[in-house]
């Protein structure tokens, strides 16, 4: 008899932050604003992306190089009170 497969934890600290209204951000990299000490997406306005990015990566060495254009609409969400709709996607903040 096989055991059925393991649920994925979800977690629900990050699920449940203010990040999630960031649109497309997904749960990791809400979490990765949670563990450098971020609470609400204000916190995240005058910030460089790539500076909380390499935060991020002394804190969790693993955090894929894919996070990057997610923080980098993260904070342009933050600093933009009328956002383009054509930024709010990740693929705009790739390099």
């Amino acid at each position: 008899m096989a055991l059925p497969p393991k649920k994925k934890e979800v977690d629900h600290t990050a699920l449940g932050s203010p990040f999630m209204r960031i649109p497309r951000l997904p749960v990791e990299v809400a979490r990765d604003f949670l563990d450098l000490g971020l609470r609400d997406i204000f916190e995240l306005r005058g910030r460089a992306p790539e500076v909380l990015f390499a935060d991020v990566r002394r804190l969790k060495p693993a955090t894929p190089p894919s996070h990057l254009p997610f923080f980098r609409l993260a904070v342009y969400f933050a600093e933009t009170p009328e956002p383009e709709r054509g930024k709010l996607h990740p693929d705009a903040w790739r390099d």
